[in-house]
């Protein structure tokens, strides 16, 4: 498999924003910085993490023709496409606290109802993924509370296989590589590499073990870090330090990550995060403190590495 030099676009997926010429522009701007894949990401919802009913079909969620529209942009770019259906919580609680009794109870929203549900959003995109020839698709993010519940994810799996002929992926959280006891069952390794700068050798090291025990190809579905003061010591709080933006904090994370992961083999790419599909004008980029490096110092450190494999 390629090397994946990839970004993901179009994050949160809100109704509106795609299918417009903003968003094309968005598109192209981001191929201008040599990447190769896209991951094409936006929302599902349900209510609370105790929820049982995700919403895939009313507003604010993309419609199927705005994922048509973005998977024909992509590819009429040259891009290779990951598609990325993703559940969220309207009360904004974060997806990895999704979470039931492990033993269904009378009364009590239950896993298996709420699998039943994840199971015909995730299958309702993957077919999409195949009737537009998506070179991968993600059957689910950062889900940690989800992740021991290997019986339930075995069969999604086995019914995306029914309706989806490409590559498989599950983008588990960061530290929770070695938790995920059923990668032998999908076609490839990712996750959300949100890694403090200074502990990327002690990761890679960590990681590397996983990725030989199942044999399977790796990349980080996601990694960045915001522009912001403080933020490559946390990459993942994208809340730390709101308003203090600081372009160089972003360039030295992910200079250093790329640093740490290119003599690694193994490691077969980035799919960054992220670039919106509105983006900001390019002259107010040293006032953003988001993870979108357009317009920032950063943006050419990212095509440097990018031309660089």
């Amino acid at each position: 498999m390629e090397y994946i030099k990839g970004m993901t676009w179009g994050w949160v997926g809100t109704r509106g924003q795609w299918n417009t010429e903003e968003a094309k522009q968005s598109m192209t701007a981001m191929k201008d910085i040599a990447v190769n894949w896209t991951a094409i990401a936006f929302q599902g919802l349900q209510e609370t993490a105790f929820s049982t009913e995700i919403d895939f079909k009313n507003d604010p969620v993309v419609t199927d023709d705005e994922v048509y529209w973005a998977i024909k942009e992509a590819k009429e770019l040259g891009l290779n496409v990951c598609l990325k259906p993703v559940v969220n919580c309207k009360d904004g609680t974060w997806r990895a606290h999704i979470n039931f009794f492990d033993l269904d109870v009378p009364c009590e929203p239950k896993w298996s109802d709420w699998f039943k549900s994840y199971e015909a959003f995730i299958l309702h995109y993957a077919k999409i993924a195949e009737e537009t020839s998506c070179e991968m698709f993600c059957i689910g993010c950062e889900m940690v509370q989800t992740d021991r519940r290997e019986k339930e994810w075995r069969e999604l799996i086995r019914k995306v296989r029914e309706v989806y002929s490409g590559p498989i992926t599950y983008n588990c959280d960061k530290y929770q590589e070695g938790q995920v006891k059923w990668w032998d069952a999908v076609d490839i390794i990712s996750s959300s590499g949100y890694y403090p700068i200074d502990s990327w050798d002690e990761q890679v090291a960590r990681i590397k073990g996983v990725v030989e025990q199942y044999d399977k190809t790796f990349f980080f579905m996601e990694a960045g870090c915001p522009s912001r003061t403080g933020s490559p010591n946390v990459p993942n709080d994208w809340n730390l330090n709101k308003g203090q933006v600081n372009e160089e904090a972003q360039d030295a994370y992910l200079n250093e990550m790329f640093t740490k992961t290119t003599d690694q083999k193994w490691i077969n790419g980035f799919m960054l995060w992220d670039w919106p599909a509105v983006l900001y004008p390019k002259e107010e980029a040293s006032k953003n403190d988001d993870y979108c490096m357009y317009g920032k110092k950063a943006e050419k450190t990212v095509r440097d590495f990018y031309l660089s494999k």
